[in-house]
């Protein structure tokens, strides 16, 4: 097949969204399929194949927190989408966003295929302005991304059974949810690291992601400050983003007694830390699916997950007792860490358990459903079983039309296609 991803973001490896995308296109890759990325340039002068850049867009104001929450938007180069995804056997959008839609658009004329992806909670969103509790923005949002997009999808990929409730409960009723997992590479697996000098004789807990609030590391800082055990232990957060000035500071006002070691980590680095922590912390308020505890567990380090509603990484705990600890709540995570520091051969044990059981959301196993979700869509599409789960909006068939008008003008085709009849 010839598969297009559409994805902003793609450009930026440490956004989970676009570290899913380049796993899932290599993996896809692997299995003989052809795979072409629509995303923001990426700036570094080099030949990249099989990917189309566009040129970015910058928000007037907005620009600089969105740059620190490691996102892109890019300008829709109609030219360039069109010559991408011509002779595509399907379209995948990843994001609702204006780029992602328009190649949507594009592809519907074209009578190519289009499926989507849910990557996005409205509380990353909201989060990041500091409002994410607030129900109804979060609502208006969800409401938003369907009337934009998914109404106009059928087939949706899911991180999570958690993110397919949650669309089911907001109406989401027109779209075909596949629970597929983003996957673990291979990569991550236990190994014989040696821990820094700094670091020996130091109980390590780490947490892996993004440095933005909705992630909570603050609770963690809080949680080992208030242990008795605070001399004793090191923490280490791999990620960036716009909270690490403030976590810093965090630390020395609470008396955290090592300040946290905060850095954006390569792979071969992060695979070492994993493999020589004690404890893996993922204290996130929402989660779609929270692949970094994954990697965590796949390395060894044993997990300990905030119960919250509208995390999924909760669903993988083995030991709810003691790897769940009770959201937002800075003194409980305290005794749950005690416990651990505490009773080594339980962890142990648990550790060689995860360690079997992240086998089950292996790369390969999630790219064949992957490949089912978009052959049933294939399918939908040339029987028309899908037109009549869509509901399309006026306002994009307008716009259909003007995109296939410029290019024309642009002599990028010579006539209006048969769509427009």
């Amino acid at each position: 097949m010839k598969i297009v991803f559409a994805l902003e973001c793609a450009n930026i490896v440490n956004n989970g969204t676009g570290a899913t995308c380049l796993r899932f296109a290599e993996e896809l890759r692997k299995r003989g399929h052809q795979v072409i990325i629509i995303g923001a340039d990426i700036l570094d002068n080099k030949e990249h194949p099989h990917y189309v850049g566009l040129k970015h867009y910058h928000f007037p104001v907005f620009q600089p927190l969105i740059s620190k929450e490691g996102f892109n938007f890019a300008y829709c180069e109609e030219e360039k989408i069109y010559q991408a995804i011509l002779g595509a056997d399907v379209v995948h959008v990843f994001l609702p966003f204006k780029m992602e839609n328009e190649t949507r658009l594009i592809a519907e004329v074209l009578g190519i295929p289009v499926t989507g992806a849910f990557h996005l909670q409205p509380q990353n969103i909201t989060s990041a302005l500091h409002i994410g509790k607030s129900i109804f923005l979060n609502n208006v949002l969800y409401y938003s991304f369907k009337r934009y997009m998914y109404n106009q999808i059928h087939h949706v990929h899911c991180p999570s059974a958690m993110i397919a409730n949650e669309l089911k409960e907001h109406h989401y009723s027109r779209l075909k949810p596949w629970v597929i997992s983003n996957g673990v590479s291979d990569f991550f697996h236990p190994v014989e690291a040696i821990r820094p000098l700094e670091l020996e004789g130091k109980y390590i807990i780490t947490m892996t992601g993004r440095l933005a609030s909705e992630k909570r590391q603050d609770l963690i800082i809080k949680a080992i400050a208030k242990s008795k055990y605070n001399e004793n232990i090191q923490l280490i957060l791999c990620g960036q983003g716009p909270n690490k000035n403030r976590l810093l500071k965090l630390a020395k006002k609470v008396k955290l007694a090592n300040a946290p070691i905060i850095e954006f980590c390569k792979q071969d680095k992060l695979r070492d830390i994993l493999s020589y922590s004690d404890l893996y912390v993922h204290a996130s308020d929402f989660e779609i699916e929270g692949i970094g505890c994954i990697e965590a567990f796949a390395c060894g380090a044993v997990p300990l997950i905030s119960d919250s509603k509208l995390s999924a990484t909760n669903t993988f705990s083995l030991d709810d007792e003691h790897c769940v600890f009770k959201h937002g709540n800075a003194s409980d995570l305290k005794d749950h860490i005690e416990w651990f520091y505490e009773h080594p051969i339980e962890k142990k044990d648990l550790s060689k358990k995860y360690i079997a059981y992240s086998k089950e959301f292996g790369l390969p196993i999630e790219v064949e459903r992957m490949e089912k979700m978009f052959l049933s869509a294939i399918e939908d599409k040339k029987e028309g079983k899908d037109t009549q789960t869509l509901y399309p909006r006026k306002k994009d068939e307008k716009k259909k039309k003007r995109i296939f008008k410029r290019l024309l003008k642009k002599g990028v085709i010579k006539e209006l296609p048969p769509y427009f009849e």
